[in-house]
Parts: structure tokens; sequence; C-alpha cells
């Protein structure tokens, strides 16, 4: 008999996250460095006039830089907050003004705004696999915010290459991205149907 798909979720993201908190902090500034470097040769971030990063936690990939480059060209960034179980879309310009907030995560401060003026949603996950599958780590949120987002908008997971697994077990609620960028690659899909 198969093994219930939650047991296969719980497993896999507990042997891709401890892979992520195995790289050294010399490591993972590298593989972000070269994370970010993938991202801004993207055409739909050059293009993006409102952009949803994440504030990283622990050990996740940083993208701090990023928001900056987006402002200076005029850009709009927004960062999520959780309220009860769906996440809020604030605009703000700095990584620092984020406050600790659902399980220490730093969130903004602020009106919320529609998430259907995003352009390009940058998202963690736990895991990704290459055809836009996507792990999160457990709460859902991202699986209800991804499906609020407009369709023409660019779904991109960010994961280190030790997150990226042959295969992520999907179930019908859960919502996946149109790219992967990792720092050795970058995964396509065929846009959402």
């Amino acid at each position: 008999m198969d093994e219930p798909i939650a047991q296969r979720k719980a497993a896999l993201r507990s042997t891709t996250l401890g892979a992520r908190r195995r790289l050294s902090p010399g490591q993972r500034a590298r593989a972000a460095a070269d994370i970010v470097g993938r991202l801004r040769n993207l055409p739909a971030l050059k293009e993006a006039g409102s952009v949803l990063f994440y504030a990283a936690m622990r050990d996740e990939v940083e993208l701090a830089g990023l928001v900056g480059e987006i402002r200076e060209r005029g850009g709009r960034t927004l960062f999520p907050r959780v309220r009860g179980e769906e996440l809020e879309l604030v605009v703000s310009g700095d990584v620092r003004g984020l406050e600790p907030g659902y399980r220490g995560v730093r969130e903004p401060i602020g009106p919320k705004v529609d998430p259907a003026f995003v352009d390009v949603a940058l998202v963690p996950g736990a895991a990704f696999d290459p055809t836009g599958g996507r792990l999160g780590q457990g709460g859902g949120h991202y699986d209800r915010l991804l499906p609020r987002l407009a369709e023409s908008c660019v779904r991109i997971g960010v994961c280190f290459a030790c997150q990226l697994v042959p295969h992520v077990p999907r179930e019908p609620h859960d919502a996946g991205v149109d790219l992967v960028v990792t720092d050795t690659a970058l995964y396509r899909r065929g846009r959402r149907s």
C-alpha cells in the first residue's frame, strides 16, 4: 500500500530543509548571489511594475538586495503578512522596516493591496520540482494566495539546488509555480491551464 501523501510530504520537507540547514553561511551567501543574478536577468522581473517578495527566514534564500533595485527603477515591492488562514500583501520598500509577525517571520505594516496587481511573485518553499511543483512549510498560505494572483502574474519559485527534487507530491489544492530558480539552473514549465 502507498504511503499517504501527507507522510510523503512531511518526509520530503524534512529531507530538503535538513539539506538547506547543512549549507554553511558562506555556501548560502554564494548560492543566494547566483540566484539573484539569475532573477535579475529574467525579462519578467525586468519589466515588472509590482513584485511580491518574501522576508527570508532562518536559512531561506535572501533576496533583499533585489528590493532596492526594483524600487530604484520605479517598481513597487510588496511583502506578505499572515492574517488567519490568508496572506495579505502590503507595499513596503525596505526589508529593514518589516516587523516580527507570524512564527517570527518579518511582516510589513500598512494597508493591504489587491493581489491581482502583482506582476511577479517570488515564492519560497521547502522543495520544488522542475515542473513547478512546490512544497511549502505546511500551513497552506501560499497555496491559497497563488490562485488569487492575476493569470498574467509570473510565479517564480526560489530555492537552493539542494531543495530541487525530481517530483513533489501534489494534491488538488497545492499551487505550483511557472519557473523555479536555483543557484545552478532555471526551470520553466508551460503556462497554467
